[in-house]
Order: C-alpha cells, then structure tokens, then sequence
C-alpha cells in the first residue's frame, strides 16, 4: 500500500521541567508552531497530501524547535513561527530542503554503565 501521505511532518511538542539542561521545543513556542503549520497546509488546500503531527519527544530539544519531514527524514532545528512559511513553500510543495533550517549534529556521550 503507497504511504497516504506524500509528506509526514512531525514538529516537538515535548515538555520538559523548567531548568532541565535540554530545555524543552514546549517552551520555544512548538504548539504555536504545530498549529500554524496545519491551518496553512489547510488553508493552501495541501492537508491531503501533506500530515503536520505533534510528536512526543524527539531527543534533540537543545536545538529545538525540532521538526522532521519524512520520507526524506530531513531534520530541521532551532525552527520558529516565522519559518514555518518557507518551509511549506520550499519543502513540502516543491520538495527542497532549506539548508538554514537543517539540524546542527548534535553531540551525544554514551551513558557509563
């Protein structure tokens, strides 16, 4: 079965405690972020072939607002309301990545037993 969607996106709305070292996409305006990006895939009559989700944790919220378009499984950080425009625009209707918004690698330690 073909995927129903052309595109998939997933936008952070994890929240963490106030202070936590990761600091949390909830905190960075991720659910402003999250409906603003489905009412445009609405009002621009894309939200058939386009999908805008809330997800749970993405494990990158220090570069947050986290975003990841699938199938390409591009991620985007440190992504505002601002951008959200472009995104659509360049992204999920013409399908070029906007090389600003791409997540910086972010550096993990491994966990001593």
């Amino acid at each position: 079965m073909p995927p129903p969607f052309k595109r998939h996106v997933f936008v952070c709305t994890n929240r963490r405690p106030d202070g936590h070292s990761k600091g949390c996409c909830a905190s960075k305006g991720s659910e402003e972020i999250r409906d603003y990006l489905k009412a445009e895939l609405a009002r621009r009559g894309i939200k058939s072939e386009c999908r805008a989700n809330a997800a749970g944790c993405l494990d990158a919220c220090e570069a947050g607002v986290s975003v990841v378009v699938y199938p390409e499984g591009t991620w985007y950080g440190r992504v505002t309301l601002a951008d959200v425009d472009e995104l659509i625009e360049k992204h999920l209707i013409h399908g070029q990545i906007v090389e600003r918004l791409l997540m910086p690698p972010i550096v993990r330690t491994k966990k001593q037993p």
